[in-house]
């Protein structure tokens, strides 16, 4: 039988909102919270939320939150129980969980053996397949890209070239013909070797306009595993999610029951404790395992707010030795929750970072509404780490209702000093289509990428979005005088924008 125990201190091994975000579950479990920073995170609006911080001296950047060495030593330092790795940086990976285990420290999330076989995805992929869950056509591992164009012209192009270790959509090519697979091939190497020490590649035939439908299970180590329902995450960039939902609208609650156990069998598969999401492609009423993600998610606040759950909580009670807090029958969905992941992005220029000051923000409220982020008036957004700083989160009765409290939020987001996500989000969320939910992965290339036509009315409609939300410095309210919401809207309508 596992061991019960009850932290008394935890480091948290990650930074911005995510590590404001496990601070506040600790706090209100009692937990002390000790932090580590780089010079750059030095002012970060978290920083002062923690009960007791250190600096990773002589480290800078992302280089600083993936030292183990390091780390260890801040949590041996301060005599912390566990370390809660966040989402990124390390949390997925098996060296950092046994140097844990090996200094006796808890590593809140799966074993190191159970890090392995849920982050190799051809060792994920190959668990699935021996325990009958449907995976797209595919390899293991690629010995070069000639191998790789041989077995591609086998199962017949486009196919998507993966990293083993990947996420993210880094190391990722897809191919659409022969004479694309070399250089295809070689940079997906690349930058899966830079991204995680591996560049170990694998392919598997592409799917045109799926849908990105994953689960979100709890396993403890009692061999008990629940899923949380599923979330759609199919608005997409370079394979990266900009926006989630939970549930989906194509998910029915028979499917939901379906694609939920498939998870959990694979979690006891791979003896998977802790929380961790598995996610699908879903094209033409078929459903095809795609990974696991053996960690929180960005997206998590979707399942929290339609279940109730705190599931960073629920990652902590598992890892000190308690049972889940319920059964699957005492899970339910009730309405409907959308996230925006807000970045300090220009969406004009092909969402290009942009990195900065922020000069004045002022964030949306109300019923329903959620904001995870960490920084504030005058923070500048560092260049060394990912453009995301905040997510607005909202909750409403059923999905029109839902949509129509992240518009009014999304005007609500004011942000001046840097350009950000906010509009585009406005657009997605006033499209027809996507109003719909008749949409797929290829949302955001289809309506919105460079080769596709918009019409100048849509230009000036973004360009006007970008003003009014204040995303421009140098353009100001000039027929309004005072900035304020009402003038905005006022405005908005005008141009026929309607909140």
């Amino acid at each position: 039988m596992p061991q019960k125990r009850t932290f008394k201190k935890i480091l948290i091994a990650n930074r911005g909102e995510i590590a404001l975000r496990v601070i506040r579950a600790c706090r209100e479990l009692n937990i002390s919270t000790v932090g580590c920073f780089t010079p750059e995170d030095e002012t970060g609006g978290w920083i002062r939320y923690f009960d007791e911080v250190h600096e990773l001296n002589g480290l800078n950047g992302r280089s600083g939150y993936l030292n183990i060495k390091a780390l260890l030593e801040v949590a041996e330092k301060a005599k912390a129980d566990a370390v809660h790795p966040g989402y990124g940086f390390l949390s997925e990976q098996a060296s950092f969980a046994k140097a844990c285990q090996e200094s006796g420290i808890v590593f809140i999330g799966p074993s190191p053996d159970g890090l392995r076989k849920a982050g190799d995805k051809i060792m994920a992929r190959e668990a699935a397949q021996k325990i009958g869950i449907p995976c797209l056509p595919g390899t293991s591992s690629l010995s070069d890209w000639k191998e790789a164009l041989r077995v591609s012209r086998e199962l017949g192009f486009p196919v998507l070239l993966k990293a083993s270790a990947g996420g993210g959509g880094h190391g990722m090519r897809l191919v659409r013909v022969p004479e694309e697979m070399e250089l295809g091939f070689s940079s997906a190497e690349r930058e899966a070797a830079s991204s995680f020490g591996s560049g170990t590649l694998y392919l598997e035939k592409y799917l045109a306009a799926p849908r990105h439908i994953e689960v979100q299970i709890l396993r403890d180590s009692y061999g008990r595993g629940v899923y949380l329902g599923e979330r759609e995450c199919s608005i997409q960039r370079r394979h990266q999610k900009l926006i989630e939902e939970s549930p989906s609208c194509v998910v029915t609650e028979e499917m939901r029951r379906e694609i939920g156990q498939k998870a959990i069998q694979f979690a006891a598969a791979i003896d998977y404790t802790g929380a961790g999401t598995v996610e699908f492609l879903y094209e033409a009423g078929r459903f095809y395992f795609l990974e696991m993600n053996a960690r929180i998610q960005v997206e998590h606040p979707v399942t929290e707010m339609v279940t109730g759950f705190d599931l960073v909580k629920e990652q902590i009670r598992i890892a000190e030795g308690f049972p889940l807090s319920a059964a699957q029958q005492e899970i339910k969905i009730q309405g409907w929750a959308f996230e925006a992941r807000i970045n300090s992005e220009d969406f004009l220029r092909n969402f290009i970072p942009v990195p900065g000051t922020i000069k004045k923000i002022s964030l949306p409220g109300g019923p329903g509404v959620r904001v995870d982020t960490a920084v504030y008036e005058g923070y500048t957004i560092p260049e060394a780490f990912d453009s995301l700083f905040a997510k607005l989160i909202v909750w409403g009765k059923d999905r029109e209702e839902a949509i129509s409290r992240m518009k009014r939020s999304l005007l609500e987001f004011e942000v001046s000093g840097i350009p950000t996500t906010v509009p585009f989000h406005f657009r997605v969320f006033s499209h027809p289509v996507f109003q719909k939910g008749e949409f797929s992965t290829r949302f955001i290339e289809e309506y919105f990428g460079e080769k596709v036509l918009i019409s100048e009315e849509e230009k000036e409609m973004a360009a006007l979005v970008s003003v009014l939300e204040m995303q421009q410095e140098k353009l100001q309210f000039q027929h309004f005088g005072e900035r304020n919401p009402w003038a905005l809207s006022a405005r908005m309508q005008n141009y026929g924008i309607h909140p």
